[in-house]
């Protein structure tokens, strides 16, 4: 592990930091160098919202920016590090930590450190993107910024604009470089003869001569409903130029690397919260009240969400993972727990590992009371069980969060149809934001847009812009 200049021993850490490391990997932790640096909490808030420490310019970001400060400065939001997966890692802590928050930040970056490299989420998508994310993100904003040079704000805005309100629809099941799509349908299969043909050959009366070969068709574009909205706008949007042909392709491969955090978010931050407690539980070179005041912020960061309406289900990610994960190593052990680490994301964590015993503990299920005679009153489980329970946690992670949206036809006049697939999206759409998209993609796409998807009432309804 390596510590930028600015760094971390200003704080006294670095008496710390290389025990706390030796300590991590006796455990099993494994992991690729670290680069610590310590920043404004100004510059945390933007590496948050952002997501990266530089990335392409636009007034979202800017939006996102004010909101995570209102929360900050009303109390709801303390961002003590962010971390960016790649060999090496790289890890942001805010420089007023204090030196008891950065030695239980260390422990808790290490934790992620470990999580990276040893996903097989992740381990695919930093195959598929590489692990230069930043310098690339860099790169991008230069360019983009060269775009707006010389070919204006308003132009260059339009196609951003596009581009991340389509940041979500991507298709995982796609490769990032793809291929393109067939130009030609591939000719019908000639059927095998069958056991009289090959035996008679000929029928009397037939010619002998083959019969002619089909006309090659054109495929249709796209040849099947297509989820990878962001790709198939820069393939094939109409008169799309190069430079927002980029664009698109930036906010996509960005999308894909982004992916893992959003799909294991409470694997990973419960993973890292497990062993910043475990490790400093174990870190008998601390002095008592360095840890004792690093144990009150782990209280902090893995506390439940206070709020009336529990079958809401606004948990924290870092209280229900830590948890889960303290269940998985009782009666699973450690190596299972290496393992799952390894081979699971959120949706398979959750339904494989969260079980009723841990449900009921943490308080997961709302409770209702069940009249069942004039006296006889109990206290029963509100929804069907566990099942339904585990899919209410999950269904905000479907899909990157966002509608699945299909482009099913562009036609002979350019035009592009969207369908809702309302069947396996199991919700409807934000009717005013669909239409604000639409109109975004209309100044890109510049023909007639069209979405089918359904109205507050499960009526069929199109939503048209051009």
């Amino acid at each position: 592990m390596t510590v930028s200049d600015t760094s971390v021993q200003d704080g006294g850490l670095s008496q710390y930091r290389e025990r706390i490391e030796t300590l991590a990997r006796r455990y099993g932790l494994d992991f690729y160098p670290v680069d610590f640096e310590l920043v404004p909490k100004t510059f945390m808030m933007e590496v948050a919202v952002y997501g990266l420490p530089v990335r392409m310019p636009h007034w979202s970001f800017g939006v996102r920016y004010i909101y995570q400060y209102v929360q900050h400065r009303m109390g709801h939001s303390h961002i003590f590090e962010v971390v960016f997966p790649g060999n090496p890692n790289r890890a942001y802590l805010e420089r007023g930590n204090s030196l008891s928050e950065n030695t239980l930040v260390t422990a808790h970056v290490l934790g992620h450190a470990d999580f990276s490299r040893n996903n097989a989420l992740f381990a695919r998508m930093q195959k598929e993107v590489g692990d230069r994310i930043v310098e690339q993100a860099a790169a991008r904003a230069h360019q983009i910024e060269d775009a707006i040079r010389r070919h204006g704000q308003e132009r260059v805005e339009a196609v951003l604009d596009a581009a991340l309100a389509l940041e979500q629809h991507i298709d995982l099941n796609q490769a990032l470089r793809r291929p393109p799509y067939p130009e030609w349908l591939a000719p019908p299969e000639t059927p095998a003869p069958t056991p009289f043909e090959s035996r008679y050959g000929r029928l009397p009366g037939e010619s002998g001569q083959a019969p002619p070969a089909p006309e090659p068709r054109r495929a249709p574009v796209p040849p099947q409903p297509e989820a990878d909205l962001l790709w198939f706008i820069a393939h094939h949007a109409p008169e799309l130029e190069d430079w927002a042909r980029d664009i698109f392709l930036a906010v996509r491969e960005e999308s894909y690397y982004f992916y893992p955090v959003f799909a294991c978010h409470i694997m990973n931050e419960g993973w890292a919260s497990y062993w910043h407690a475990r490790l400093l539980r174990e870190a008998d070179f601390l002095p008592q009240a360095l840890y004792l005041e690093a144990i009150k912020a782990h209280s902090d960061v893995v506390r439940p969400y206070a709020g009336e309406d529990a079958v809401a289900l606004t948990v924290n990610p870092y209280h229900l993972g830590f948890a889960i994960w303290e269940h998985v190593v009782e009666r699973r052990g450690l190596a299972t727990a290496f393992r799952i680490r390894a081979e699971e994301d959120d949706f398979g964590f959750i339904r494989n590992c969260l079980d009723e015993e841990l449900a009921h503990k943490l308080k997961l299920f709302k409770y209702q009371h069940e009249q069942r005679g004039s006296r006889d009153e109990r206290v029963v489980v509100g929804e069907a069980g566990i099942d339904e329970l585990r899919e209410t946690l999950l269904a905000p992670r479907f899909n990157y969060g966002a509608p699945r949206i299909l482009a099913v036809e562009k036609g002979r006049d350019g035009s592009l149809s969207l369908r809702h697939d309302v069947a396996s999206d199991r919700r409807g759409l934000d009717l005013a934001r669909a239409e604000k998209v639409l109109q975004y993609i209309h100044r890109v796409w510049r023909r007639p847009v069209r979405l089918e998807t359904v109205g507050p009432e499960g009526a069929p309804h199109t939503l048209s812009v051009g």
